[in-house]
């Protein structure tokens, strides 16, 4: 750790992005080994990406954020709320205007659009990874501007929860791409190619708030307002859908995937952090 503190803040998020795509591409790189993969696994795969990134959402955005607006001398619970309301608000509206479609491919959203679904499906993981990048960067942002050890240290704890949720991501791409008839390695890239762009949003994200210092606890909660319109929209919804073949399959699995992946991103927020 001692040497990544000597690093620019920009520079940290950059590279704890690249481990987060990096785990995107080892989830992507599932459809070597498989061409489908059981609604029950997926459901707790997608379910545990969710708990991650809801105890993300807390423990590393919304309460730093909330302590930093009362230290800068804001007012901590409206800066708080109009940060999570203003990150949910930008998904909401990119989610209705960016074509896209999810991991059945049944249906898609956004402005029509004659793209392939393939494109679509990627660029539907690509919204979701738009978020975290975010977070991570002002994560690290958040670290080199208040000088605190424990907050970097919270920052590395955030980037580790966000690529261990990234790895479902990157299969939940791939591996339906393969099943529709795309070869390997072609389904491989589009999959790992969902998390690109969690370098650029980190980069941006940590340069913003280093830059205008003011914003940090605005953008906290921006980040975390918009990771958990992703959970409530997509993960968590698709993590409770039941296969084609068994209808009557319960979603305890998904249930427990949450339980479990907020457990783990606790332990690593608390613990590291």
């Amino acid at each position: 750790m001692t040497a990544l503190s000597n690093l620019p803040a920009v520079l940290q998020a950059l590279i704890a992005t690249l481990f987060t795509w990096g785990m995107t591409a080892a989830g992507a790189a599932l459809v070597f080994f498989f061409k489908t993969i059981h609604r029950r696994t997926l459901n707790l795969m997608l379910g545990f990406a969710s708990g991650v990134m809801i105890a993300a959402s807390f423990w590393s955005l919304l309460s730093p954020a909330i302590d930093m607006a009362e230290g800068l001398g804001q007012i901590p619970w409206l800066i708080a709320a109009l940060g999570f309301l203003a990150g949910g608000a930008f998904l909401f509206a990119v989610d209705h205007l960016l074509p896209h479609t999810h991991a059945d491919m049944s249906t898609t959203h956004g402005i029509k659009t004659s793209w392939q679904r393939s494109v679509m499906l990627v660029l539907a993981i690509t919204l979701h990874n738009i978020p975290e990048g975010l977070a991570v960067g002002v994560g690290f942002g958040a670290a080199a501007a208040s000088g605190d050890s424990g907050a970097l240290a919270g920052a590395l704890a955030l980037a580790l929860g966000i690529g261990l949720q990234n790895f479902p991501e990157g299969a939940a791409v791939s591996i339906p791409l393969r099943r529709e008839g795309m070869s390997r390695w072609k389904a491989f890239l589009y999959g790992q190619a969902s998390g690109l762009v969690e370098p650029l949003a980190a980069m941006i994200g940590a340069y913003a708030v280093l830059a205008v210092e003011a914003i940090l606890p605005f953008m906290l909660a921006f980040a975390a307002g918009a990771m958990i319109y992703v959970v409530a929209e997509e993960l968590i919804p698709e993590a409770q859908r039941r296969s084609d073949e068994d209808i009557s399959e319960k979603a305890d699995v998904a249930t427990a995937g949450v339980m479990l992946g907020f457990v783990v991103m606790m332990m690593l927020d608390v613990g590291l952090g």
